[in-house]
C-alpha cells in the first residue's frame, strides 16, 4: 500500500502545499515543525533521573518526619 515516494510525487505534494498555503506561509510552517521535532528529541533524550528523587529517598524522608 505504502511505497517509496519518487521525485514526481514529492514535487506534486510540494506544489499542492504551495498552492494551499501560499509562498509566505510555508517557511513559517516548516520553522514551527522543526521546532516541534527539536523539542520532541530533546524531551526524549533528557535524563530525568537527576530531577526526581528515588523511591528509597522518598521513603527515608517521610520516615524522618
Amino acid at each position: 500500500m505504502f511505497q517509496k515516494f519518487g521525485m514526481g510525487e514529492i514535487i506534486f505534494i510540494a506544489a499542492l502545499a504551495l498552492l494551499f498555503f501560499g509562498g509566505k506561509k510555508i517557511p513559517e510552517l516548516m520553522r514551527g515543525l522543526g521546532r516541534g521535532i527539536k523539542e520532541f528529541k530533546d524531551a526524549a533524550n533528557k535524563d530525568y533521573s537527576s530531577e526526581q528523587p528515588k523511591a528509597s529517598e522518598k521513603i527515608e524522608q517521610s520516615s524522618h518526619e
